[in-house]
């Protein structure tokens, strides 16, 4: 394409975009079914009633979606979309520039429009909402997979009458309003489209429903689970009561609450997608079918619930101005993810381990994981720095290999060791006077109002830190953010009274962030099948010649298992020979290589320093009363 056809094109597109206020007629909400019944073939269908104006039309399907810090929305699953008025199909074109958008003529003497299409439920890949949502046995309906909106208004202008239909017995859990239930059809009341959004249902066969809320709070909190089997809904009386603890520690440390009511929303399935992602009166988690029947249950949920209940303070009601878009199609600006998703990263184990969820043992080698996967773990922060994994996030993540080299989203634990050396400062300028408490309660305090946004800058982060315990807090995150030191910032763990030592005991149980057995000796991240997940660029295993995408197949001159390599790891410590591998080289070629390594095993753990109050363990103490 010519560079003045670019302009011409460009030109078409805007024309359209600017028309789109003057041609939709907000006269009525949009009449949405989302039909679920087919859920277990692979497809939801859409049917939508939307009032209109005759002339052009821009509709947009949801691009970039909160929480999920990119523009990902699943628009290479919807199918089947058609266009009708009055019995009549309407032709449609997609953008040229925006696969996302599309437009239509409206024709002469319509004011209604009829929008369908099936949404294909992906069998595999994918992120967050776009990746497996559903089972023969359950679903999670993420409306933003269901929805084409009019271009030109806010989405929170943008009404919606939305209709559920589940498959015969199926039973749900919503933070939406309901208006009516019939059968299996739910109707919802009116509501605004960034609400709706805001709002998923998890639905399926086997469905539980459990009141968490503490004695004594006005505001219900529900616990809902969805699962693959009615096996896996049967959670500990010690998993609720913590799980009740966690709701009772939150309105300690914010002081109030920015929601109706909440919802944990939890799927539990072996097939569908295992991530999280925040809303404001409810979160979408989802683990593995036997999470909580097994012994790490209380692990997960402090890992993964914990942290998305801290986001409906923390990204949904406090949020970065640029990352408060109007709608689902302006892009969004990730630079302070390092706060949205930072501090939430701190503040979700710190309400774990306060709420009995894990262990002061477990909080200890959470953060000796992370401190050491980015310290020696993450030989990339010598050439980019914690700024640019939250500034660069849309483009530049995922990859195979080298992740120890290219940096992901480490804004996450990164944040969790910078906020907690904020937590320590703060304590240690105030003379005990002040805590990080004191900040939450600051910064995302105020009335119940309900979902609200109140948007902040880098500045406004500041200023109420300042308002805690006057500080240079600008110079302290600017020198942060912009470091290449290969050492992690272990501030936060000093202050605190602590230090990362690494020793030969593993830790007592694998925690998110790191402990993989080899990554600290031979520098390898490996499958139990030997496949060479991550090498360590500068370590030993990496100096030899083993990189990302190769494969172990033999240990010392015997076929590879995981204990072979255990052993030779343990053996180097008394000298001999070199650790032999024999490696399969894109499966089709051989090589071998000698790690001269003579170091044993190597974890990290944290390791009391008796020259310093130990202010860590003060910092994740019960606060609320009667725990």
């Amino acid at each position: 394409m010519t560079r003045s056809n670019y302009r011409l094109t460009l030109l078409f597109a805007l024309t359209f975009l600017l028309a789109a206020p003057a041609v939709f007629a907000q006269t009525g909400a949009i009449q949405l079914t989302v039909d679920a019944t087919s859920v277990p073939l692979g497809y939801v269908r859409t049917h939508m009633v939307m009032p209109v104006h005759p002339g052009p039309l821009t509709l947009y399907y949801p691009k970039w979606i909160p929480g999920e810090h990119g523009p990902d929305g699943p628009i290479s699953n919807v199918t089947g979309l058609k266009f009708s008025a009055n019995g009549q199909a309407i032709p449609w074109k997609r953008d040229l520039l925006d696969v996302f958008t599309f437009h239509v003529n409206v024709p002469e003497g319509v004011d209604r429009l009829d929008v369908d299409f099936m949404y294909l439920e992906p069998s595999g890949g994918g992120f967050a909402t776009g990746a497996p949502s559903s089972t023969d046995k359950l679903v999670v309906i993420s409306w933003n997979q269901n929805v084409l909106y009019p271009a030109g208004e806010p989405a929170k202008d943008i009404m919606f009458h939305a209709r559920l239909k589940v498959p015969s017995g199926w039973k749900y859990g919503t933070p939406l309003p309901v208006e009516s239930g019939s059968g299996d059809e739910i109707t919802f009341q009116p509501v605004a489209l960034n609400t709706l959004v805001d709002s998923p249902v998890i639905a399926g066969e086997y469905y539980r429903a459990i009141n968490i809320t503490p004695p004594g709070e006005p505001i219900h909190h529900e616990f809902d689970l969805v699962a693959d089997s009615e096996a896996a809904l049967n959670i500990s009386p010690d998993e609720i009561q913590k799980m009740t603890n966690l709701v009772a520690e939150s309105g300690k440390l914010f002081g109030t609450r920015h929601y109706r009511d909440y919802h944990f929303l939890l799927t539990l399935s072996d097939h569908v997608a295992h991530f999280g992602l925040e809303h404001h009166e409810c979160n979408d988690s989802r683990l593995p079918e036997r999470a909580l029947i097994g012994p790490d249950g209380e692990m997960m949920l402090g890992g993964l619930l914990s942290h998305e209940f801290m986001h409906s303070w923390n990204g949904k009601f406090r949020r970065p101005a640029d990352l408060a878009t109007p709608e689902y199609e302006t892009p969004m600006q990730d630079d302070l993810l390092w706060v949205y998703e930072g501090l939430t990263d701190f503040l979700g184990p710190m309400l774990a381990a306060r709420s009995g969820l894990w262990t002061p043992q477990q909080y200890h080698e959470y953060l000796a994981s992370i401190a050491a996967n980015l310290g020696p773990g993450t030989p990339g922060r010598t050439w980019r720095d914690l700024q640019d994994t939250a500034t660069g996030i849309p483009g530049v993540h995922g990859g195979g290999g080298w992740a120890n080299w290219r940096r992901g989203s480490d804004y996450y634990p990164e944040g969790d060791l910078l906020w907690l050396e904020v937590a320590t400062i703060i304590h240690q300028q105030s003379n005990g006077a002040k805590s990080i408490d004191d900040f939450c309660h600051l910064f995302h305090g105020g009335p119940n109002n309900g979902p609200e946004l109140k948007t902040y800058t880098f500045d406004d982060v500041v200023a109420a830190l300042n308002q805690i315990v006057p500080y240079d807090w600008a110079k302290f995150f600017h020198e942060r953010l912009t470091s290449l030191s290969p050492d992690a910032p272990v501030g936060g763990i000093e202050n605190g009274g602590w230090k990362v030592e690494f020793s030969s005991q593993p830790p007592e149980q694998g925690l998110r962030g790191g402990n993989p057995g080899d990554a600290y000796s031979l520098g390898l991240q490996l499958g139990q099948d030997g496949a060479v997940r991550d090498s360590i660029v500068g370590g030993p295993a990496y100096k030899a010649g083993v990189t990302a995408g190769m494969k172990i197949i033999g240990v010392n001159g015997r076929v590879f298992k995981p204990e072979l390599l255990e052993d030779a790891v343990k053996a180097s410590m008394n000298g001999g020979e070199p650790i032999h591998l024999l490696l399969s080289v894109n499966d089709d070629f051989l090589k071998t290589v000698d790690i001269d390594y003579r170091g044993g095993d190597r974890y990290p753990h944290l390791v009391r320093d008796n020259s310093k109050p130990d202010y860590l363990d003060e910092l994740i103490k019960p606060r609320a009363s009667g725990m």
